[in-house]
């Protein structure tokens, strides 16, 4: 017999591509076990407010190619409080609701777990386009953001190209540098800036100047915005070598757009999955996606462990921008 008869769901933190998705299967996989079903606007904010509503089949018609959330997501300063949290366990008593599926990061993930001490089953999906989040290979919104990012390289190449110029461009990232790490390596760049790989930009700055009295024709520098900002590493190139980087931040919209299908794919295996969970009596658990077998590992554990970097593929990066 299942371990719950009703659910409901929340996206809560930054948006990413992929959580409609995710929420469209948390709620067809919930419908087609026999569950009732509520989605709750605006996050842990919405949840205090009460702003819950019952889904059916059709209130997620529609929505597996769009960006963004339909449940719309909030920042929520008193959910991080004792009081709080017990409030939102005792709203979703009040509506008889025993299975929470939170779709977010890191912060999302946090209030997922003190609600299920709180003794509300709870099941985290990994929606947020940094990809830092630990048990699973990528996370909801990652491979949208970097393909977001790859095209807009792309078209700066084009134009640093004809000009003979130098590009530096900013991604999102305070804490991981998974999105410039994989975009700069997609789109061929000289230089890749992460918060996890120490660099010299002195060295990078007179190897780019190196690089053009040679014959090369333009330069493209890709930075995560926890290094420093943009327009301060190119005022360091230009002190170091001469040469004055024209600046890109491509800042939210990374965010935006029609997810990628394998970001679809993912968000649909794993929101049907944190129904499954739920109905076998498990909680307090973060799901993914590791080398293609799903996982379940106790989000306290993902709160206090960091994603490693790959230092394997950044090593790969550098040996191919010479």
């Amino acid at each position: 017999m299942s371990a719950v008869k009703k659910i409901a769901v929340l996206t809560s933190g930054g948006d990413s591509q992929g959580m409609n998705a995710a929420v469209r299967a948390v709620v067809r996989g919930a419908l087609y076990r026999g569950l009732e079903v509520y989605g709750v606007q605006r996050g842990y904010q919405g949840l205090l407010n009460k702003d819950l509503f019952q889904m059916d089949i059709r209130s997620v018609g529609d929505i597996i190619q769009r960006g963004g959330t339909i449940l719309q997501t909030a920042r929520c300063k008193e959910f991080v409080t004792a009081e709080g949290q017990q409030r939102g366990a005792d709203v979703l008593r009040e509506f008889g609701i025993d299975g929470l599926v939170v779709i977010g990061g890191d912060g999302s993930y946090q209030g997922a777990l003190k609600l299920s001490k709180l003794g509300i089953k709870t099941m985290g999906l990994p929606g947020t386009i940094d990809n830092d989040i630990p048990c699973t290979d990528f996370t909801i919104g990652f491979d949208t953001a970097v393909s977001v990012a790859v095209d807009a390289i792309n078209k700066l190449r084009d134009t640093m190209t004809s000009h003979e110029r130098s590009s530096v461009v900013e991604v999102m990232g305070r804490h991981c540098g998974d999105i410039a790490l994989y975009a700069g390596l997609a789109s061929g760049a000289e230089a890749i800036l992460v918060p996890e790989i120490p660099f010299d930009l002195k060295q990078i700055s007179l190897q780019m100047k190196e690089n053009f009295k040679n014959g090369k024709r333009h330069g493209i520098i890709v930075v995560a915005e926890g290094v420093d900002s943009g327009e301060n590493i190119a005022r360091q190139i230009t002190e170091y070598s001469g040469i004055e980087p024209r600046v890109t931040v491509l800042g939210h919209i990374q965010r935006g757009g029609t997810p990628t299908h394998n970001d679809r794919i993912l968000a649909s295996r794993l929101g049907d999955y944190a129904v499954q969970k739920l109905m076998e009596g498990d909680s307090g658990k973060a799901l993914g996606i590791s080398k293609g077998v799903f996982c379940a590992i106790p989000i306290e554990t993902v709160c206090t462990t960091k994603k490693p970097f790959n230092t394997e593929l950044y090593e790969l990066a550098m040996r191919l921008s010479q």
